[in-house]
């Protein structure tokens, strides 16, 4: 996780005049950032501007992109004039509890709140910069709550229709909001199907029904209705979806579902993503998306040369720098994993961890590789470098590896002791976590 951009102070004068008062008086005149959400709105209410939260979290190769290519500049420094900015960590209690209160399903998002934490509007995803400003800024504008879309729904507004719709989709309720649809007075509905976006709403929607109903039939029929639509930068989502759906029918039957896909994803590839300036900011799912076609289709030439171009195209605009861009050199990492270049990836990995020494996520990867490739005394160095920074839910993750390895060379009290400690000082957050550790000190 990289820091956000902190204001700069613009004006000599002021830094002129600064520099002239006592330090006491200097440090009570800083603005503290918030560190909290609940800091935040407290802020909020004495300062009168909305929160944004940005939720991210360290391992989220997506959030390196919006650190690195977005989160930054002129319109950054604009956007935490107009609201109070505060990062929540997914991986902390305190980001766990926001997510489930709030509903996030994606990370990065990034959501508005007003001063008593009700939610104004939120952008979920990362986005390229010339979509993400135009989005947030309208929500920090006009506060398009989702009470508010449905009063102007009432009224008969076809775009609030959809507005509506579409805040049901960010958040993954698909029940609620074919309910809702269903409650608007017939004529609003049949005004409302004539809009592509509403139909793409509701066809989101039915599959987002049926994926939390696990119904693998709904699935395929839903998303390829979705993928015969322009979904844009969603579409290797939704291919995700149809791959996984389909993964248990018969092979012919299975290639007959996947094969109309092909086309219109070389096209969405060769024209979005694997271009010089991508269109879509989350290149390795399509990438990954378009390998797993291949591989489903039976294709190893297609699977191989896809893989091949992306870590090509990566390497030429990464150069040799791997700190100057964490979102490249991780989809770097990633496309060397999917392509199974060990060898590559071995060497790869020690360099990422040399780029970003101060968090957890590399040295952990590495670590866990080892501990897969039964090569537990070599992992368990790289291990304890993680443990040292590692926090809240990835503390456990960690700690988990760190047990794995400690019995495969028959070190059992050693893997008792970490486990505890890590328990102890984990306490009662994470239950999931907490009880897949102990069950591997008690395997």
């Amino acid at each position: 996780m990289q820091t956000l951009a902190r204001h700069r102070i613009a004006s000599l004068t002021f830094s002129l005049l600064c520099s002239l008062l006592p330090a006491a008086m200097l440090h009570a005149a800083e603005e503290k950032e918030p560190t909290t959400i609940a800091q935040a709105l407290q802020a909020s209410a004495q300062q009168h501007r909305p929160v944004l939260v940005d939720f991210q979290a360290v391992w989220c190769y997506s959030c390196y992109y919006m650190a690195s290519h977005v989160l930054g500049g002129a319109d950054w420094d604009e956007v935490k004039r107009k609201a109070i900015v505060v990062e929540a960590d997914a991986d902390s209690p305190d980001g766990q509890l926001w997510m489930k209160k709030l509903k996030v399903s994606f990370l990065p998002s990034y959501i508005v709140l007003d001063a008593n934490g009700n939610e104004l509007g939120r952008v979920t995803a990362e986005q390229p910069r010339e979509k993400f400003y135009p989005q947030i800024n309208a929500v920090l504008a006009t506060g398009n709550t989702l009470d508010s879309l449905k009063i102007n729904a009432a009224k008969g507004s076809v775009d609030a229709v959809a507005g509506v719709l579409e805040a049901f989709q960010a958040r993954d309720e698909g029940d609620a909001g074919q309910a809702w649809f269903a409650s608007l007075p017939p004529a609003l509905q049949q005004r409302a199907h004539q809009q592509g976006r509403v139909t793409l709403a509701l066809d989101q929607l039915a599959l987002a029904k049926s994926v939390e109903a696990a119904d693998n039939r709904g699935i395929i029929e839903h998303a390829q209705k979705v993928l015969s639509q322009d979904v844009g930068c969603l579409r290797p989502y939704v291919l995700d979806h149809l791959l996984e759906a389909s993964s248990k029918l018969p092979e012919a039957q299975r290639k007959a579902v996947l094969a109309p896909q092909r086309q219109t994803f070389d096209h969405y590839l060769d024209s979005q993503v694997l271009v010089t300036k991508p269109a879509c900011a989350d290149q390795r799912s399509a990438v990954v998306a378009s390998a797993d076609l291949d591989k489903a289709l039976g294709d190893a030439t297609g699977e191989a040369s896809v893989l091949d171009r992306a870590i090509q195209l990566t390497r030429q605009r990464l150069g040799n720098q791997l700190a100057s861009d964490r979102n490249l050199a991780d989809n770097l990492r990633a496309y060397l994993v999917r392509a199974g270049r060990a060898g590559e990836l071995d060497d790869y990995q020690r360099k990422l961890i040399a780029a970003y020494p101060n968090d957890y996520v590399y040295a952990y990867r590495y670590g866990r590789s080892l501990v897969d490739a039964g090569k537990p005394a070599d992992a368990l160095p790289y291990l304890a470098q993680a443990a040292d920074k590692a926090y809240g839910a990835n503390r456990l993750a960690v700690a988990l590896q760190q047990v794995k390895a400690l019995k495969a060379l028959h070190r059992v009290d050693d893997a008792k002791k970490i486990a505890g400690d890590v328990l102890e000082t984990n306490g009662p957050w994470f239950p999931k976590q907490a009880a897949a550790l102990k069950a591997a000190v008690n395997a």
